[in-house]
């Protein structure tokens, strides 16, 4: 007999088979629910399979709750965490969800059965059988997984009972909205352009957005109808344009001070600025944009900093007129790193548990404890009482969280003014808040959208 054709190489672009990327999925559930980032656990995914286990990834991990209680009743003894991890992965993306799923449900389950076999050959059946009984009596399985909280929000329990503390009227809300896929917020080089400006160029390449034409978001910030990758954003290697959520946006007006209501005087060129907690670098970058500063990043990660220094080489910061040095230190060791010159603002872009931007990173409200809680906000603590004394008369100090939960923001604050009575320490009219992140925040209508949970204070001495 002749021999068989071999078979055509797959066309240029196509997709990776599904069940290839569920092997991926499956082993960044269990990497997660082990306490590994997502973010660390798709860099090490084979580049081919990224993008798409990333989509998958988020979608399962904003359904983990009910998967996690759907699995329970199915299987009470769970498995192996290989094992249990594509098993999660897959009910995640079985949950109904009233939108059409990305793939029809018995492909979904197959291709789950084919990715057992190639990860853990000896559960392929067990993934099988699982699965399909998951179909069968999927109403009344997921009516009673309904009935735990954890499957209903899809978040922890310690966090909804959090939620459900700080924001007794808005808890559901805050959870649901969560679980929706964010939007694309960008923020066009202030030096160089401004949001009307850019809005144009997108409307050329044909990409439709629209500019949130309001100061307290400086005026540059624009949000995509539809996500794309960077690439395709016009001038974005030269450094035209950032990608940045309109919360974190309000950062550079709030500490650079204006004329507009309830803001501070303008900072005069050449202040000197220290953002005490930089990396990535997207609030450091985005106050070389809009002022001349003298301005020092700090962060306590060397190989974050890194990250900063890639950033400002992109936007080709700062510009004449000022000037930006990078430093690795533990801000709170002031010792260390200090050299006794007071500064005229600091902007605390502290440490905290993520909660406000889950809908970003979908894995944070799996990756957190409730010791975490606590934990970070002594460290807040730490910083907001170790920097404040390095002001300048008259300075200011910016303290920034994501975060919705009040231990890290108002409560954190209130704690501070009272320690610091003797110093008199003011809040500035203008001080946002908690930016809930729901359309009757009040960043929300404006825009028409609502920007990431976030908590602001601004804080100036008398």
């Amino acid at each position: 007999m002749p021999p068989s054709s071999p078979k055509p190489p797959p066309p240029v672009g196509a997709s990776p088979p599904l069940h290839r990327l569920l092997v991926q999925v499956g082993d960044a559930v269990a990497g997660v629910r082990a306490g590994r980032s997502l973010t660390d656990l798709l860099a090490a995914c084979p580049p081919a399979l990224r993008s798409g286990t990333q989509a998958l990834g988020f979608a399962a991990l904003r359904h983990l709750g009910g998967a996690l209680a759907v699995r329970a009743l199915l299987a009470p003894k769970a498995p192996p965490p290989a094992v249990d991890g594509l098993l999660l992965g897959a009910l995640a993306l079985l949950w109904p969800t009233g939108h059409p799923p990305p793939y029809a449900e018995h492909t979904l389950v197959n291709e789950a059965v084919t990715a057992a076999r190639t990860r853990v050959p000896a559960a392929a059946k067990f993934v099988n059988a699982v699965l399909r009984r998951f179909l069968r009596e999927r109403e009344a399985l997921v009516a009673q997984a309904l009935q735990q909280p954890q499957a209903l929000h899809q978040h922890p329990a310690w966090w909804i009972e959090r939620l459900q503390q700080d924001w007794p009227g808005q808890a559901a809300a805050l959870m649901a909205a969560a679980n929706q896929p964010p939007p694309m917020v960008l923020r066009a080089h202030a030096r160089r352009s401004t949001a009307a400006t850019y809005l144009a160029r997108l409307a050329a390449a044909g990409l439709a957005a629209r500019a949130v034409d309001e100061p307290a978001f400086g005026g540059q910030a624009l949000v995509l109808d539809k996500p794309v990758p960077v690439q395709a954003l016009p001038g974005f290697a030269d450094g035209d344009v950032s990608v940045q959520d309109l919360s974190a946006q309000r950062a550079g007006p709030l500490l650079l001070g204006g004329d507009g209501p309830g803001q501070l005087p303008a900072l005069p060129p050449g202040a000197r600025v220290l953002d005490a907690c930089a990396a990535p670098g997207g609030k450091t970058a985005q106050l070389l944009e809009r002022a001349d500063l003298d301005l020092l990043a700090l962060d306590a990660d060397a190989g974050r900093l890194q990250r900063v220094q890639q950033n400002l080489d992109r936007l080709r910061l700062p510009a004449s007129g000022g000037t930006v040095r990078l430093q690795a230190a533990d801000a709170r060791d002031t010792a260390a790193w200090w050299d006794g010159r007071p500064f005229d603002a600091i902007l605390l872009d502290a440490p905290c548990t993520a909660s406000g931007i889950v809908r970003r990173h979908p894995d944070v409200r799996w990756l957190r404890r409730p010791a975490d809680v606590a934990t970070l906000a002594a460290t807040q603590g730490q910083l907001l009482d170790a920097l404040w004394p390095l002001l300048a008369p008259g300075g200011r100090l910016l303290y920034a969280t994501c975060s919705l939960f009040r231990a890290e923001g108002q409560a954190q604050i209130d704690a501070f003014l009272q320690r610091h009575a003797g110093s008199k320490p003011c809040l500035a009219g203008g001080s946002p808040g908690h930016l809930t992140g729901l359309p009757d925040n009040p960043d929300s209508p404006a825009a028409g959208f609502a920007g990431d949970g976030f908590f602001y204070a601004l804080l100036h001495q008398p």
